[in-house]
């Protein structure tokens, strides 16, 4: 069978704008809107900020791809960025968003992230 594209996703962000949530809030944002793994791989990193926003966007991409935005019953945790033993960025589903994933039968997410020149950006493709 040929593979179908469920959903596109793009997100873009401004990285000072995430320094400056992370600065307000230094404890309950990054807790809020990151796993403790993110957070881990975020912390290790000198500029943390990039980290971060790159991650967020890669969430909010995956979100519309998925179509449904933090609706439904989805949190910031049923979304996570990790990176498989090469670098390539993975996009780990949990919860409702599982869920949903499975009710729309994909079987495949496809992400890719960038940060540079103030901003970070993120695609993600959703395969069934």
């Amino acid at each position: 069978m040929v593979p179908m594209i469920v959903g596109i996703g793009i997100d873009r962000i401004e990285i000072q704008r995430v320094a400056e949530v992370l600065a307000r809030h230094p404890g309950r944002a990054p807790e809020r809107l990151f796993t403790p793994a993110e957070r881990a791989a975020c912390e290790r990193k000198a500029d943390s900020a990039s980290c971060y926003a790159a991650r967020f966007a890669a969430k909010e991409a995956f979100l519309k791809a998925l179509g449904t935005g933090l609706s439904g019953g989805i949190t910031w945790h049923d979304v996570a960025v990790s990176a498989r033993a090469g670098g390539q960025p993975v996009i780990m589903a949990s919860g409702v968003a599982q869920e949903v994933l499975e009710a729309r039968g994909a079987n495949s997410v496809h992400l890719s992230f960038s940060h540079d020149g103030g901003s970070a950006v993120a695609i993600v493709v959703i395969e069934s």
